[in-house]
This record gives C-alpha cells, structure tokens and sequence, in this order.
C-alpha cells in the first residue's frame, strides 16, 4: 500500500501466535498484580495501595477514623483503578479479626462476621490503621523502598513495604492466578521471630529446626491441629501439603447424668451459620442418631450448644462422627506460593519465606542508613558553617550589614560552600548567644559518632545482622507472646481412636446406591435403586462407578498415584444435584484420577499392580486410610502410575499388557506386602500393563466381549507360565481394549 495513501496499514500475523502473546499478558498480569503476594511483605498491590493511602490521609492509630467511602475513592483514583466494591472487600478483610490473625485496619462499625454476613456499606463504616500496619510502613519517609509512578504517572507508590515483620506467614495469603494458586495459613509473629533470630544465627538451618520453633499455624479463630508433627513438617519442607483443623470443645455437665456439649471455637474460615444449619439437616435426616438437638448461644465468642439424645451418649464419639460429616473438622491445604523479589512466582519452603523476608530487612536497613548518612552530611556541612559563624562573628556581622551582596563575601572571605552562607544568612539573632554555640559543637560531635557508627556497619555484615536482630527483637516484644493477644491461640491435640463400629453404631442403617462419574462427581441416592437406570450428569459426563451400599459402609478409593482413600458413605452428598467433586472429600491431586472404587471389605485382600508391570497383594484391612490425604501403598516413579486393583478371588493370576500378551500364574507367587513398588509381574519389551484379575483355574479365564456377552476360555495351558514372564498372545475373541470386564 503506498506511503501516500490515507489507509492504515495493516499487519497480519497468526491467530496462535496473537492469542499466545495476549494470554501470556493476560497471565502475568494476573500473577503479578492480583492474585499472589510479594514474599517480602506479604500483600497483595490492592492492600499495599490501601495501607499507602490511609498513611497519606494521616489515618495513625492513635488518631480519629475516616468513612471507609472517601478511603476507597482514594484509593481508587490514586492508585487502584478498579471497581471501589472490590477496593472497599478487601479494606473490609484487613479489618476483620477473625480472618487477619494480626489486623492492619482497625475499623468502626459493621465490618462482618464470623456467621458470613456482609460488611456494611462503605457509607457506614470507618477506619484507620492499626500499630502492625504502622509498623509495616516504618521507613517509607527514609528511602527505605522504591517507588513507582501510579496508574496515570501523576504520584507514586511504593513497590512493596519496608516490612518489620513477616507478614506473609503472619496473616497468611490466599489467592488463584493463571495456572497457579497461593493458600497460606497465618501464624504467631512471637515464633516467626523466634525462627528469624535462629535463621540469622545460623544461616544454613535447616527446615526442620525452624518447624521445631514454629510448630504450625495460628488461626485467628483458635481451633485444634490434629495433623501429625511430621506432615507439619514436610508441608513446611516443600511448601505443600494439608494441615487438618477441629473445633475446640467441652462437655458442660447439667446435673443428674445430663450433659451437653460446648463449640467454643470453629476452624477457620468456616461460616458459623452454615455450619449449623449442615448439623440441623442431619439431625433432620436422621443422619446422625445421637445428636437430639444443636443451638446458637453467641455473642461476642464462639458458643454453639450440642444436645446429645440421651445421658448415656459418649461425648468423643459423638463429636467423632460431626467431624466426619461436618465442616467441624476441616483440612487446610498448604500452598506456600509468592512472588520473590516482587517477580518470579515460586512454592517456597518456610526457610526461603522467612529468608526473602530477612535479605528484604537487610536491603531497607541499608538504604535507610545511607538516607540518614545523608542528612548527617548535610546538617554537618551546615553545622561547620554556624561554628565557623561564631569563630568570626564580629566579621560575618560586618559583612552582612555593610557588604552589598554579603553571600559571595561570606564564601570567598572563609572559603564556605554556597549551602553553609546560605545558612549563615539564615541565622536567627537568639542564635547567636554564647549557649548556642556550645549547642552546635555536642550536636557535631553527636552526629560525627553516628556518622562513624552508620560507616561501620554499612561496611560489617555482623553488625548489620545484629541490627536486624535487636529490631525483631522489639517487634516481638510488641506483637509477641507478652502482648494483648499475641498468645497462641490454635493449639495442637491428637484425635483420639474411636472405635469405627462404634462409630457406625452412630448411622442409621440404610440403603443407597452410590455414583461416581467420570469426571468424579460423587452421590448417593436413596434406595437401591436398578444399576442400569438412566441418571443425569453434567455436560460431557457419564457414569463410572455405580453400586449399592448402606450409610453405614466405608467406600475404598484407589488412585493412580498409589494411594488409598476412605470416603464415608454417610458423607456423601444427596441426590439433589450433581453431586460434590471427591476432590472436596480426599486430598486427591489433580495429576491423578481414582482407578476403583469399592465397598471397604477388611476381610478382603487386593492386587495392586503399576503400568510398568509391577505389583503385589495386599490386605485390605492395612490399606484403609485415616485421613483425607489417603495412604501410599504402591509406590510409583517418573512415568509410572498404577493400573490395576482387582480383589483376590481365585488361585490364579491373568495379565495382559499392551503389547496384547496374556500370562497366567499362580496367586501364590504373588508377594503380599503392606506397601512398596512390587515384584515384577509381566515382563514387556514396549508399553505397559493394561489390565488384571484373579479367577479359579478349574472354572477357566471370563472377559466380557464387545456385545456384552460372557466368554469363558477353559483350556488356559498356553498362556500358563512364570510370573514375570512375557505371555502369549490371547485367545480369538478377547476385547481389543485389552480389559477383562469390559
């Protein structure tokens, strides 16, 4: 197209490579400026934005409050042009207590409660800032950060805190970005400290001595930690993992054998409404057979009342069973991702949280020291200039009442800098008393001291770790154990073992069909309902596993990762909709899939077997897990996930790998095992194990064929052989899929 031409010019280029570069914006901007946290001081860009613009509208603790309104229009036209409701949200959680475990707004009418309600509007409320917050911006006058232009480059904010304590692990952080998500806990500063003073000490510690002095979270809704010491640690080791939360309870006696139970603190983040109406629908549904009644007796502190249906009710088993159904138990998944250095996204380990965090100290207390070094500088050129004042004062008078220009006599006559005859001029006549000067030569003598002082340790970096360490010091002894609410309140307890039929004993008995989908969505349906019945599922799902169970059953998972889950059936969602995704009721990662789902059979054993061919039988009984993050049985490695689980049912073994060999052997030859990688079961020159069973030699190999109709191969000798071996081809007929049923 020519240049003369009053067109524009068009460029082409793919559509992948516009999308590509687009989303890739798109991402890294959600990443960086809205879901997760800086590791140094632990905001978000919307609460940093926040906290900024109350500093510059002067709100200070032991100052008055202003509207929450004209706080999130500043903000908005400052510095965070979004929506002021999305603003006003997240002002309105800084201020809640029982989400911040240390609060940075400190705030005056309706912002919410523990029950779920909503904050008033921003009309109604007011804030100001709290002495953590204060804290957190200590340094922000002294060039202790960089600053950045705002949105439309007409003032600046600051590119993160000055920080003086760990705020990240202190009240924690959750968020979801593109392809990434952060879910961090809060903890005790008084510990945090503790572990700081340790990391300074020993540089190299490793993580497991800082878990030793910080034991895990701290909720600002108290609660108990059931998670064994040692998953605490390798969550804080790898910066993933769950951590398992119950309500703190009581027993209140009543009098004459009558007795009932007292919540007094719930997990965190769960809604106390909600919760209780989850127990009402059970007591209604006959869910829960030893719970008669549940009350809301709040005020100001948590009391939820549990009325059990008669004296003879054993309070652990009864709150056994609600912490099994109930949201009175919870698991808080750990997901210690942040932003390093403000830029690169990473799932840290609690020593490299709180090592960003110490480097980040060690960069303000320098670049405050270098600003104060300057204006000692400063104000020690202008003291020499008053010294020298004084030294010729009759002189300088002379010069200054009869020179013409006494500023350029002044600098050439006493070969002053243009700053100290400025000063000099500037002089008030009080000053020029005897008293002054003597003044002037402590307050030269007191900075030419801390003038050295600050050239020392800018040079020493001991001394500036031990400066680093006398300021945690002071923070723990206003934030710490010591302080008004600066106690642990979330402390930790070992559930206790509870009978599981005597737990069962605590449902009622009755029938359901259970039905997992495809894409995992779980239920139970009312009845035994014919297997073969037409059920809807969501767009794109079909049915996977569906069986007729009782509310008494325990259901077995077994994932392609090896491990071993217990759902209770009772648990189970109802009918109503679609279901809940299992992922919400076993820590099931999002690599792996659930391979089979049965009733749980402790009389039972189970051949478990991987894709590269290798397995062994266990007992069922040994393979049941206790808690949500299930229990590893078959142990896996890079680019291997288990295959098959089959129960044991006869005296011999059949597998087929993708290579379409079958083989079969004897079930003795099998090793039984409570967990490992196996021995080998089939040998494969290319691909993998597709599928197993176990079936009896005299009643001959069954498979399932395309139609639907049972095959039955008695005359097996061919493919009869040594475990480990590499098999045969299989009989004419046998599905292309390479599955026994189908």
């Amino acid at each position: 197209m020519s240049e003369s031409s009053n067109e524009p010019i068009l460029e082409t280029e793919s559509l992948r490579r516009a999308v590509g570069e687009r989303y890739l914006q798109y991402a890294l901007s959600t990443i960086m400026n809205r879901a997760l946290p800086d590791a140094r001081d632990g905001l978000k860009p919307v609460h940093r934005r926040i906290l900024f613009a109350m500093k510059e509208l002067k709100l200070a603790p032991s100052g008055g409050f202003r509207k929450s309104a004209k706080i999130s229009g500043d903000v908005m036209g400052n510095f965070h042009p979004h929506g002021d409701q999305a603003i006003y949200d997240a002002l309105a959680r800084l201020a809640q207590d029982f989400n911040m475990r240390y609060r940075l707004v400190d705030g005056q009418g309706n912002f919410g409660n523990i029950d779920g309600d909503n904050p008033a509007a921003s009309r109604y409320t007011e804030a100001r800032l709290t002495e953590a917050a204060e804290v957190l911006m200590e340094g922000l006058d002294e060039d202790a950060v960089d600053f950045r232009a705002n949105y439309d480059g007409t003032l600046s904010e600051p590119v993160v805190l000055p920080a003086s304590f760990p705020n990240l692990l202190a009240n924690g952080a959750s968020g979801i970005a593109v392809g990434m998500a952060t879910n961090i806990p809060p903890h005790n500063i008084g510990e945090l400290c503790d572990a700081c003073l340790h990391l300074i000490k020993y540089p190299n510690a490793h993580d497991d001595s800082l878990a030793k002095i910080v034991p895990g979270p701290d909720f600002p809704t108290g609660g108990l930690i059931v998670e064994p010491r040692d998953q605490i640690r390798q969550a804080y080791r790898t910066g993933r993992g769950a951590i398992r939360l119950r309500a703190r309870w009581n027993v209140e006696n009543l009098g004459r054998g009558q007795k009932q139970i007292i919540v007094s603190e719930i997990p965190y983040q769960v809604q106390k409404s909600r919760l209780i109406e989850r127990v009402a629908d059970l007591i209604q549904n006959r869910r829960i057979l030893l719970l008669a009644d549940i009350r809301d007796e709040s005020a100001e502190d948590v009391r939820i009342v549990l009325e059990p249906r008669s004296k003879n009710v054993d309070p652990a088993v009864l709150m056994e069973s609600l912490f099994r159904q109930t949201d009175f138990e919870v698991r808080f998944s750990l997901n210690m991702n942040a932003l390093i250095d403000g830029r690169t996204p990473k799932v840290c380990s609690l020593k490299e949280v709180l090592r960003a965090f110490l480097d980040h100290r060690r960069d303000v207390l320098g670049r405050r020291s270098r600003h104060r070094l300057g204006k000692i500088e400063r104000r020690l050129e202008i003291l020499e200039g008053h010294l020298a004042a004084f030294l010729n004062l009759d002189r300088v008078i002379e010069i200054i009442r009869y020179e013409d220009e006494p500023k350029s006599v002044l600098v050439r006559e006493f070969e002053l800098t243009d700053v100290q005859a400025e000063a000099i001029l500037n002089m008030r006549l009080r000053n020029l008393r005897r008293l002054e000067e003597i003044e002037l030569r402590k307050e030269q003598d007191a900075l030419m001291a801390e003038l050295a002082e600050l050239h020392d340790m800018l040079g020493d970096e001991s001394i500036q770790w031990s400066r680093i360490s006398d300021q945690i010091k002071d923070i723990k002894k206003k934030f710490g154990k010591a302080a008004p609410g600066g106690r642990r309140r979330t402390d930790f307890d070992e559930p206790p073992k509870v009978d599981e039929a005597l737990f069962r004993a605590t449902v009622e008995r009755e029938p359901i069909t259970v039905v997992c989908s495809t894409m995992g969505w779980m239920r139970a349906l009312k009845g035994h309902v014919p297997l073969d019945q037409n059920l809807r599922y969501k767009d794109g799902d079909s049915a996977r596993f569906v069986f007729h169970a009782s509310t008494t059953d325990r259901l077995l998972a077994f994932g392609t990762n090896g491990r071993f889950y217990t759902i209770q059936a009772s648990a189970l969602p109802g009918a109503r909709g679609m279901g809940e995704p299992v992922r919400l009721m076993i820590d099931l990662p999002n690599e792996a899939d659930i391979l089979e789902l049965v009733i749980h059979d402790p009389e039972r054993m189970l051949l478990v077997a991987s894709s590269a061919g290798n397995g062994f039988v266990v007992r069922e009984a040994e393979a049941a897990a206790s808690t949500r993050n299930g229990k590893q049985v078959l142990n896996l490695w890079s680019g291997v996930q288990a295959a098959a689980c089959a129960p044991v049912a006869g005296d011999h073994v059949a597998v087929i790998g993708e290579n379409r060999k079958l083989l079969i052997f004897p079930v003795s030859e099998m090793s039984v095992m409570t967990r490992g990688k196996g021995t080998r079961i089939q040998k494969y020159s290319k691909g993998g194990l597709s599928d197993v069973t176990t079936f009896e030699l005299s009643a001959g190999l069954q498979w399932l064929d395309p139609a639907g109709r049972t095959r039955t191969e008695r005359n097996l000798d061919t493919w009869i052989g040594k475990r480990g071996s590499a098999g045969k081809a299989p009989p004419r007929g046998f599905p292309k899929n390479n599955r026994f049923a189908g």
